[in-house]
């Protein structure tokens, strides 16, 4: 009998020791120089092929102009028109000026190293990624030769293979995607005819619905009500993601000559934030910076959140800063300007040239 009692003390022991040191273990910290920070997304010159991705920690006030280059040793090659990370996987996407020569550029999320590239015919054309367990889905314009813009695709990359396992045909120029509740929603531009906002169902990786809007579609999210946002034009819609039927219509103005764009959520998921912009006589852009609320029942344009338009606008989330892209122009460096929620002043960073986008990790 005494020795069972050992026995079965030795055993609660043994079993309690284990319980508390798994416990006490947690999922290493991450280890490189760009674990945590703000990524900002140059465009650059794109017949100079000079696009890059500068960097800076939230407390920062000066930035590492080119990452890419810095820990790699060579540029990137082309025009950036995206970046995504998810884990330890980093996407960028690179457009070059000469034909056949896009691709998709795979780093370390946090060490910025290189670790494989994808190109053409693959990706032609890349506008945006978002990036979901292990797959990455590109919008790809295609082959555009003579502005035609019909074989525009979503290519459905591996992150662990690093290939495409599959295009799905999107023509009209395929452009803004948001990933949410398993599925894929894709909008196109403007200059490519489409007027579709397109659904596809993330497990069976095909088109589950096509909706018809009076102008290209730019899907902005969802918001707190789980209801999903699209830009058309110079409207604002809100569309339920399990019926696809437009709720809400919200107009911006009535002024053809304007464009709305760089629409992006606040942190609580309750206000969008957007620019107006026009090109005046020496095709500059003007414009200003709004906002309106979710539940809203009209735009008002009469009193701007920011006088001033952007070349790219997010919203950090774990802040709750508004960041925007300026481009003095394409022959020098842009900045990164911060504000708070009410479109007052924080401060700039001197980045690339021609800041289009943000990503916060």
């Amino acid at each position: 009998m005494k020795m069972r009692k050992q026995l079965s003390r030795l055993l609660f022991f043994t079993a309690f020791s284990v319980l508390v040191w798994s416990c006490n273990q947690s999922e290493p910290t991450p280890k490189g120089d760009y674990v945590a920070g703000v990524f900002v997304i140059n465009e650059g010159n794109f017949s100079q092929n000079n696009g890059t991705i500068s960097y800076f920690t939230r407390e920062q006030t000066t930035a590492e102009a080119d990452v890419f280059s810095k820990v790699n040793g060579s540029t990137l090659k082309g025009g950036v028109q995206g970046y995504a990370a998810i884990g330890e996987h980093g996407v960028i996407l690179v457009d070059n000026f000469t034909a056949g020569m896009d691709k998709v550029e795979f780093v370390n999320s946090n060490t910025f190293q290189h670790l494989g590239t994808i190109g053409s015919p693959d990706i032609e054309n890349p506008r945006e990624v978002v990036l979901a367990g292990t797959k990455a889905y590109v919008s790809c314009w295609g082959n555009i030769a003579g502005n035609n813009y019909s074989q525009g695709y979503i290519a459905v990359i591996d992150l662990n293979t690093k290939k495409v396992n599959k295009k799905i045909n999107i023509s009209g120029g395929p452009e803004n995607l948001v990933f949410a509740g398993g599925k894929l929603f894709a909008g196109t531009v403007s200059y490519g005819g489409g007027k579709t906002l397109t659904v596809i169902d993330a497990a069976t990786e095909t088109i589950v619905k096509s909706i018809t809007l009076d102008a290209a579609a730019t899907p902005i999210g969802l918001d707190a009500n789980g209801k999903l946002w699209v830009g058309a034009g110079l409207k604002a819609l809100r569309v339920d993601p399990g019926s696809y039927a437009v709720e809400t219509t919200l107009t911006i103005g009535s002024d053809a000559s304007k464009s709305a764009g760089n629409f992006a959520f606040t942190t609580d998921l309750r206000s969008i934030i957007f620019t107006l912009s026009y090109f005046d006589a020496n095709f500059d852009p003007k414009g200003e910076t709004y906002k309106f609320g979710i539940g809203d029942s009209q735009i008002n344009l009469a009193t701007p959140l920011i006088k001033r338009v952007f070349s790219g606008l997010s919203i950090d989330p774990s802040q709750g800063l508004i960041y925007a892209g300026v481009t003095p122009s394409y022959a020098q460096a842009g900045y990164a300007v911060r504000y708070r929620s009410d479109g007052s002043l924080v401060d700039s960073i001197k980045v690339n040239v021609a800041p289009t986008g943000f990503f916060f990790k």
